[in-house]
């Protein structure tokens, strides 16, 4: 009956270190979730400010700007702009 109860208590040590072991590797789970959620609302903040700066990069006013003060481009003369009829049929 010893070796009975020897084996058992081992085996109900063996059981308890492996619930300890398990819940500290869930709790580690978790705060490596925890983490990555915070990178993941960082990541979109960070984001969300290129898409404002990309933005205000190409607006018009702005590449306008440079077009004239970097190239010294100007808008043609009207009586060298020509128009082109798009719906008209190819012969």
């Amino acid at each position: 009956m010893g070796r009975l109860h020897a084996f058992l208590l081992a085996l109900a040590v063996c059981s308890a270190l492996g619930g300890v072991a398990s819940q500290h590797h869930a709790r580690e789970l978790f705060k490596q979730l925890e983490y990555e959620q915070g990178r993941m609302r960082a990541l979109d903040v960070e984001w969300g400010q290129l898409q404002i700066e990309a933005s205000t990069w190409a607006s018009h006013i702005r590449i306008e700007k440079l077009a004239r003060q970097r190239l010294d481009m100007r808008p043609p003369r009207p009586d060298r702009i020509i128009g082109v009829d798009v719906t008209a049929k190819a012969r």
